[in-house]
């Protein structure tokens, strides 16, 4: 073991596009998406602890701090798999909202991965630990190295996107929280075809419309029980936006602006109304 303390920093994220092409048998829904990591961050700080027990601690947004965090699943994982079996004390500072759509508790989770390989010396290779996070949540692998990248499968296959526009977000969370697996159970099925094709000729258009690609299939199960989706989508777009879209499952909704001086105009606008928690952030490039 290299050291016994290791502390790390771990993005949000956003889905610029969603789409649902297809139903497993094992229930799991296939995927195209275009996922982009954000300049929100959980901290992490770990420790070895006493022999066999996993301790979590949290301040900010309220989470589990047993077994229903991923970051114990995560824990289990890696000692499995490495054949360690000491102790870990996981402080989190958790900054990103909970049950959001912004993926904070698949980040939290590969991070666990990712700190606990280094602490102990990099047992596992980048392979193992991608097919560890595959099993902890379909959005987990994404954030082993978070770029922008074009999500297939169940969001575990990545293909890292060569150019991605600079943009800054503006992201609202309404103090309400969303099921992801509710959401899909509730999704009526019209699969779209031809998918993968249209993102990769809309990403080489030029010049590059982002309208064009803003579009997520769970948007509407979540908008009809939260209308409040579509209120926010409307302030961010009246506040200067070049497009809105629900994040994920929801209920975040971000607004996309090309420079930062527009983006802080629209929080100061957005924060105004008292529609939940308000975020300003860059996107985090390749």
């Amino acid at each position: 073991m290299n050291a016994s303390i290791c502390s790390i920093k771990t993005p949000a994220k956003i889905n610029i596009r969603l789409k649902v092409t297809g139903l497993r048998p094992d229930g799991y829904h296939e995927l195209v998406s275009i996922m982009v990591p954000v300049e929100l961050f959980d901290i992490l700080l770990l420790q070895i602890a006493d022999r066999g027990r996993i301790k979590i601690s949290c301040k900010g947004f309220e989470v589990p701090t047993d077994r229903n965090n991923l970051i114990h699943a995560a824990v289990r994982s890696f000692e499995t798999k490495a054949g360690i079996r000491y102790g870990v004390s996981v402080k989190l500072t958790k900054n990103i909202p909970v049950a959001a759509g912004l993926g904070g508790g698949s980040s939290d989770a590969a991070a666990t991965l990712l700190a606990l390989n280094r602490l102990y010396g990099n047992p596992l290779s980048e392979q193992v630990l991608h097919g560890l996070a595959v099993k902890i949540g379909a959005d987990v692998p994404f954030f082993l190295n978070p770029r922008p990248s074009l999500a297939t499968g169940i969001g575990d296959f990545l293909q890292p996107l060569s150019i991605w526009p600079e943009y800054w977000y503006v992201i609202v969370t309404p103090p309400i929280r969303v099921s992801t697996s509710w959401v899909y159970e509730n999704l009526k099925l019209e699969l779209t075809t031809g998918e993968y094709d249209y993102i990769v000729n809309a990403l080489k258009n030029e010049p590059f419309v982002i309208s064009r690609i803003l579009e997520n299939d769970l948007e509407k199960v979540t908008s009809a029980s939260f209308p409040v989706i579509q209120t926010l989508k409307k302030l961010l777009k009246d506040a200067g936006a070049e497009g809105a879209l629900m994040s994920g499952s929801g209920p975040s909704v971000f607004g996309l602006f090309s420079s930062r001086e527009k983006a802080v105009s629209a929080k100061s606008s957005v924060m105004s109304m008292n529609v939940g928690d308000v975020f300003m952030v860059r996107g985090k490039g390749i």
